[in-house]
């Protein structure tokens, strides 16, 4: 399993380096599990640049979110995830200080099959997250998401995990 990780690292890191040019901003959050195992994660996002229902009120748009994350917990230390998720975001109102809400269904490859008490039946696991925040002229953000890892009931035990953060996204 460490060694098919090690694969999918090395691979999208091969992959990335040619689009990372083009990505529109980097991600740092920092989090915790109900279980008190602590989340660093660093992603990549590609602005789809559209524009859908857009009115006074606001505009829904979206990202790609590619990210690594660190799991640091007491008994599971040195657990590693892999995740690539579509995002979509609707921002309120027009102005230097856009506030917004997002949802997004992805996938997410785990090193370890467990984090604390919490069993994962196998590496492959669905990424659903659903957050809020504000952006701000320039291309800044900062946010609150919770995200639940599982594997929808593909192979047992599928106890799933939560994980709550606090984001910044800087862009390029």
């Amino acid at each position: 399993m460490k060694r098919l990780f090690c694969l999918a690292v090395l691979s999208a890191l091969m992959a990335g380096q040619a689009s990372l040019a083009q990505a529109d901003g980097v991600e740092f959050s920092v989090g915790q599990t109900g279980e008190s195992t602590m989340t660093y994660r660093l992603g990549v996002q590609f602005d789809w640049d559209k524009s859908w229902l857009q009115s006074d009120i606001g505009r829904l748009t979206g990202y790609w979110d590619g990210a690594y994350t660190y799991w640091d917990g007491k008994d599971y230390k040195d657990n590693h995830s892999l995740s690539f998720s579509p995002v979509l975001v609707y921002e309120f109102g027009n102005g230097n200080v856009k506030p917004y809400v997002e949802a997004g269904i992805g996938v997410s490859v785990f090193s370890n099959t467990q984090v604390e008490d919490r069993k994962f039946g196998s590496a492959f696991n669905f990424e659903d997250r659903v957050g809020f925040g504000l952006r701000f002229a320039g291309g800044h953000e900062v946010g609150i998401r919770a995200t639940h890892y599982s594997n929808a009931g593909i192979k047992q035990p599928n106890d799933g995990v939560e994980s709550y953060a606090l984001h910044y996204k800087m862009p390029f």
